[in-house]
């Protein structure tokens, strides 16, 4: 009796140690996204200069006090680019995860809730999709729209939508089997009601996750197209492709080309953090 009564003790202990870690990690996660959010957005109204201007006798000039980040190599302000790009990838991932959303738990709670051939059919169009790779359909995109970024939109939210459609079909399948929803079917609730009060509270745990390691992918992504001169055409600044433009300079100016590794890895990491995966 005593040997049980211990070992739910310690069993406690553990998850009660593991809960906590996990909170600590969410909120480490918070605090560096907010640290980054606030660089990529309040820096213009510190810094008044255009992160395409020029002054060549500035050329890899290293950080001073005043001029924080120094310049590149053709004279350009880090401090203005890097908040610019910042900018964009964090604009083009919000703007694909609210697509993305939305296409996945709509054509989700759809396919699970009309079941038949609805739901063949749009698991096939998701199957499909999913036949394709990601980086041909962003380069079509590409081919088709003028504007890049709204390429990468376009591109990036055909073939994220997949995951969170999936996962939501699964979850919401799960959950209309459930004697609380058969309950408030025959009480005469409508579909709105059911979602809101019994799917939506388990559905929401699972894409939060999902959403934050999605807008991690899209990130990342941006930076890797980038990073092979497919990405985001020039003066634009973009992570990967100041990446690739300092690359040949790395021993004149090796901190001109650790900061937007540094940002990447830290939007990188605060991402995965708040998505909960840095826990034990």
């Amino acid at each position: 009796m005593t040997s049980s009564v211990r070992n739910f003790e310690n069993q406690s202990q553990i998850k009660s140690r593991h809960f906590s870690v996990k909170l600590n990690s969410r909120f480490f996660g918070m605090v560096l996204m907010a640290i980054v959010l606030v660089f990529a957005f309040a820096e213009p109204h510190f810094n008044d200069v255009s992160p395409s201007s020029q002054s060549l006798l500035s050329t890899l000039q290293p950080p001073s006090s005043e001029v924080l980040l120094g310049y590149d190599h053709l004279g350009r302000s880090m401090s203005a680019r890097l908040s610019a790009a910042l900018r964009l990838s964090l604009t083009i991932a919000f703007a694909t995860l609210m697509t993305t959303a939305f296409i996945g738990v709509t054509l989700g709670v759809v396919a699970s809730w009309r079941g038949g051939w609805i739901d063949r059919l749009i698991v096939l169009l998701a199957d499909s999709v999913m036949a394709i790779p990601a980086l041909l359909i962003v380069l079509i995109a590409g081919l088709i729209l003028p504007n890049q970024p709204l390429a990468f939109w376009a591109g990036l939210s055909l073939t994220l939508w997949i995951e969170v459609f999936r996962l939501t079909r699964a979850t919401v399948r799960a959950q209309l089997a459930a004697p609380a929803v058969e309950a408030s079917k025959l009480l005469g609730f409508g579909r709105l009601y059911i979602f809101r009060t019994h799917l939506w509270p388990e559905l929401a745990p699972v894409l939060t996750t999902t959403f934050a390691l999605t807008f991690a992918a899209v990130v990342m992504g941006i930076a890797a197209l980038g990073f092979v001169s497919v990405g985001v055409r020039a003066p634009t600044p973009e992570l990967g492709s100041m990446m690739v433009k300092l690359l040949p300079y790395w021993r004149e100016a090796p901190w001109a080309l650790i900061q937007p590794v540094v940002a990447t890895l830290l939007t990188l990491l605060a991402l995965t953090l708040i998505a909960g995966r840095a826990g034990p």
